[in-house]
């Protein structure tokens, strides 16, 4: 059938159109190798923001081996030549996208895939990894000068990875600005039990192993994963409050003075007052014995504790799940929201219970450290990378905190607590949107408080 001329002409101009389209599209160009992170400038790759992970992993104590399979659904920010994942010292051998083979380059703790056709920015793909060899640990001051990431112990392994360890066990985009859901799937000796985070969905034995699959809906930082693998005494149930609670504890530990289990749902329900409903599907615990860790991590729905570690421990970890968790800082720099809301909440919690208030607890810290001390010289809005973890960041922290709320008054703090929290849940966030919504919240110009506590060096005077 012929078309007429005024068809034709319209045929044309639509030809014309779509080949200015693809003419104007941007050209594709290659992921950055990081995301910027002044602390951490090669963690987490630019291009891409991670939706899910599916890792199948197999582990071997005897060797300490680990295989893994990483499938990695992830949505295009920009038109993308290649990207990077991060990935410490484990060897990969195969690198699928959409399902079709990929070149890929190792560069240093980087990993440079090309994939076959270019990436469209606003499309989702699927990259697929297979790797393996023997996880190392990090060291170094970072962390209280310990071990951190995929630790040995002797039946198994504790996996504690804040703030840069999660790549030594997995690739990814290993930086907490870009969170994710997870399905992690653990094969391991039959006897062993291999706990990870969100809720069991299942598990599975053949031959002389057994696959426990844990799927984790809720978006996470990829620090806050864990795969633990030990023999574990497992208790299971419901909080008072109706929170389903997963605790598992080596049997070879000392029952010492805590209950963990009841310690842990007794804290869940009472932080669900304070601060809002609790963020995730269950809680938990993982009690591991590696005392030489010492510390203990707020891995999602399931901190991990190297040994039976103090009410006060257990209090501050779950505190996390709300702040630093859910709530999750977009820089590192800002880590004084994780660790100084944790250490403030034993402080509300023993003012709960009737032992001391937050105000007598604020004294005795301040009061307890002279004016000459190192531990103001810290600016805790800015730490630097290797004093992240260091005591101001806590203490002082949780200062900043007491000293808000007394400014600010009872009402208007908590208020602003449940506001911060239900506003930016499994969000990312900065001190200066903690600082807005303050301001926002109690109606009273704050910028003072907050440059006084957090980025002035000294001791400041109490008026």
């Amino acid at each position: 059938m012929a078309l007429s001329r005024s068809a034709r002409l319209g045929a044309l101009a639509t030809a014309a159109l779509s080949f200015c389209l693809i003419a104007a599209a941007p050209a594709p160009h290659p992921g950055a190798d990081g995301v910027g992170d002044p602390y951490f400038p090669k963690l987490g790759n630019g291009g891409f923001d991670v939706r899910h992970y599916a890792l199948d992993l197999a582990y071997e104590p005897d060797t300490d081996r680990l295989d893994g399979r990483a499938t990695i659904t992830a949505r295009a920010t920009r038109h993308l030549s290649s990207f990077g994942l991060d990935l410490q010292k484990l060897t990969v051998t195969r690198v699928e996208v959409n399902g079709r083979r990929a070149r890929f380059t190792r560069e240093g703790d980087e990993i440079r895939v090309t994939p076959r056709e270019s990436l469209r920015e606003n499309r989702t793909f699927e990259v697929s990894v297979a790797y393996g060899g023997v996880p190392e640990p990090l060291s170094g001051p970072i962390v209280f000068g310990s071990d951190y990431g995929w630790m040995k112990t002797p039946d198994g392994v504790f996996v504690a990875c804040e703030p840069n360890a999660a790549s030594t066990w997995f690739p990814g985009s290993d930086h907490p600005s870009d969170k994710a859901a997870f399905d992690i799937r653990i094969t391991a000796p039959k006897g062993l039990t291999a706990v990870s985070n969100g809720r069991l969905v299942g598990t599975s034995t053949k031959g002389g192993h057994t696959v426990a699959h844990w799927r984790e809906s809720k978006p996470m930082a990829t620090y806050l994963a864990t795969a633990t693998i030990g023999k574990f005494d497992v208790r299971k149930g419901r909080t008072p409050g109706g929170t389903p609670i997963y605790v598992a504890v080596d049997p070879a530990l000392p029952a010492g003075d805590v209950d963990v289990y009841d310690v842990t749902a007794e804290v869940t329900d009472h932080w669900s007052k304070v601060f809002g409903p609790y963020p995730f599907e269950e809680t938990g615990a993982i009690v591991d014995d590696l005392p030489q860790a010492g510390y203990s991590l707020e891995t999602q729905t399931k901190p991990v504790y190297s040994a039976v570690r103090s009410e006060g421990t257990i209090v501050h970890e779950l505190a996390h799940q709300w702040f630093g968790d859910s709530v999750t800082v977009d820089k590192w720099s800002d880590i004084w929201l994780n660790e100084g809301f944790a250490t403030y909440a034993p402080w509300l919690w023993n003012e709960h219970k009737g032992r001391a208030s937050a105000h007598e607890s604020f004294l005795a810290a301040y009061d307890a450290r002279p004016a000459g001390s190192p531990f103001w010289q810290t600016v805790v809005g800015d730490p630097q990378r290797d004093t992240m973890f260091s005591s101001a960041v806590y203490q002082r922290g949780a200062m900043t905190l007491q000293v808000l709320r007394e400014r600010i008054g009872d009402k208007d703090f908590f208020r602003l607590l449940r506001t911060w929290v239900k506003q930016n849940r499994y969000g990312n966030v900065s001190t200066a949107d903690f600082v807005r919504l303050a301001e926002r919240v109690s109606g009273e110009q704050l910028d003072e408080l907050f440059r006084t506590w957090l980025f002035t060096r000294g001791k400041p005077a109490l008026g």
